[in-house]
């Protein structure tokens, strides 16, 4: 019996020493996007992205949160404007920092499940037809090794992007409809 034992114990140990060798070896730094092509001035998506409150209409993860609480500070939108949260999808806060006509950045702070800091950035390009335009939503950041270690079971890719495409359609309807 004791030999068995040995041998499961080095059987476990190799196993989390392969799977850390593996996440060790991933990118230090992560970068998902998506985007659509919708039939809205960049005027009116602008707005309803750079106010946190506008953004919170279509936003996935703050329409997916069902037992959580959230407060908003500093100005309605533009840098500074900040939606802070905490509820089953997460603790932190979503800041604007830049606001461009083109372009939004943002700031993703999270403390819960785990310390983020990520970058976002929306894009807004004019497409081929009037009136129409082309959406990108990014998001960026540095990987730790707990968050490598969680890519080798999750696939996050697929997962932000499923999230992403979701908030980019509310976002067309609520911009084509207005």
């Amino acid at each position: 019996m004791p030999e068995i034992l040995i041998y499961l114990l080095i059987a476990v140990f190799s196993s989390v020493a392969t799977a850390l060798l593996i996440a060790a070896r991933r990118p230090d730094e992560f970068y998902a996007a998506r985007s659509m092509a919708i039939a809205a001035p960049a005027s009116r998506l602008h707005g309803l992205i750079s106010n946190l409150q506008q953004m919170n209409r279509w936003n996935p993860y703050a329409l997916s949160e069902t037992r959580g609480t959230g407060h908003y500070s500093g100005p309605d939108a533009g840098p500074g404007a900040t939606y802070h949260f905490a509820g089953n999808n997460g603790t932190g806060a979503l800041s604007v920092t830049d606001s461009a006509p083109d372009k939004i950045g943002m700031r993703l702070r999270m403390t819960k499940p785990m310390s983020v800091d990520n970058r976002v950035e929306f894009t807004l390009r004019p497409a081929a037809a009037d009136n129409v335009t082309e959406v990108t939503w990014a998001m960026s950041g540095k990987q730790s090794l707990v968050g490598k270690i969680f890519s080798l079971f999750v696939d996050c890719d697929r997962m932000l992007a499923r999230d992403f495409d979701r908030g980019l359609t509310d976002l067309k309807a609520i911009a084509e409809a207005a």
